[in-house]
């Protein structure tokens, strides 16, 4: 199994921080494999250093400007270096079997949406789940259910991502072996 995690790349909280590092050990402890973009910085570099400290193989996507900014996870069992942001999503998207976001900025928003509207569109059966134990993300997702009644967002789009409040319950959405899906029409 390879997730794809999405996260902060940027300063955050310590919280933030410590659930990137739980994240990554999960991970590693149920035998799979992560994939992140390739950072060794804030919650990303905290969620490849946990999981390959409990022996998880580790795969890092990175465009080439941000490995000229001295940002890029050396530590990665395989370290990808792309052209730019939308082939990085692209080979991110190709090397993984579910979708992980925690929080994170516009960068995380932007992978997000991608993942879950592919999903929705049925391009991808692929799990895709947010971690928010904070509430980090229910300013988002009350404006999201909002829009469910005006037609811009189905209930079927909204059913394409799966919220939760702890590693132990996100980490189970995306085990095949426990979550069975069937793709989603368009929505």
């Amino acid at each position: 199994m390879r997730v794809c995690v999405f996260c902060a790349s940027g300063p955050v909280p310590e919280a933030a921080i410590a659930l990137a590092g739980e994240v990554g050990a999960a991970i590693a402890a149920r035998g799979w494999s992560l994939v992140s973009g390739g950072g060794r910085v804030s919650m990303m570099g905290a969620v490849a250093r946990a999981a390959r400290e409990g022996g998880a193989r580790t795969v890092g996507v990175i465009p080439e400007a941000l490995v000229a900014l001295e940002v890029a996870d050396d530590q990665c069992d395989e370290l990808v270096v792309v052209g730019d942001m939308r082939t990085r999503k692209a080979e991110m998207d190709a090397r993984s079997d579910a979708v992980l976001a925690l929080p994170g900025g516009l960068g995380t928003l932007e992978e997000l949406f991608e993942a879950w509207t592919s999903h929705a569109l049925g391009m991808h059966a692929k799990p895709v789940v947010v971690l928010d134990p904070d509430g980090h993300y229910d300013p988002l997702f009350a404006w999201l259910e909002d829009l469910r009644g005006t037609g811009f967002v189905t209930a079927r789009g909204m059913s394409g991502v799966v919220r939760t409040t702890t590693v132990a319950t996100a980490l189970d959405a995306l085990d095949p072996a426990r979550t069975p899906r069937a793709v989603s029409g368009s929505g």
